[in-house]
């Protein structure tokens, strides 16, 4: 049986590249900018990686947060959430809501929902 190769992610870099990949047909100096930051970013970060530590009770833990009209190019809230096990990230997500929401208040509570939704 072969040996499978590592594999590394950066989910950290993966809403800075969704964004930018928006503006490719179309792009500006100081997008450039972002693509300049994010590849020193990642030369600096390279050997940052997600760990397991080893457990005898696997305990699903969820985060999640929302900004309220987050997206400076909509105005869209934005939210997104974390489910951890054994210390490490087994499911994350961050991204602009589907539904409008009128108040902080709404904005929260459709992210947990998401959230929510997900971990089910």
């Amino acid at each position: 049986m072969s040996r499978c190769p590592k594999v590394c992610t950066c989910p950290d870099i993966a809403y800075i590249v969704g964004m930018l990949e928006k503006y490719l047909s179309n792009p500006s100096v100081d997008h450039c900018k972002v693509v300049k930051r994010s590849l020193r970013y990642l030369q600096r970060t390279k050997h940052f990686m997600l760990t397991y530590r080893r457990s005898d009770q696997l305990e699903i833990i969820g985060y999640s947060d929302s900004h309220s009209a987050g997206c400076q190019d909509s105005r869209r809230s934005t939210s997104g959430y974390v489910y951890l096990l054994a210390g490490g990230a087994i499911s994350w997500k961050s991204a602009k809501q589907t539904l409008a929401s009128t108040s902080t208040l709404e904005t929260k509570f459709i992210s947990c929902h998401e959230a929510s939704n997900h971990g089910i």
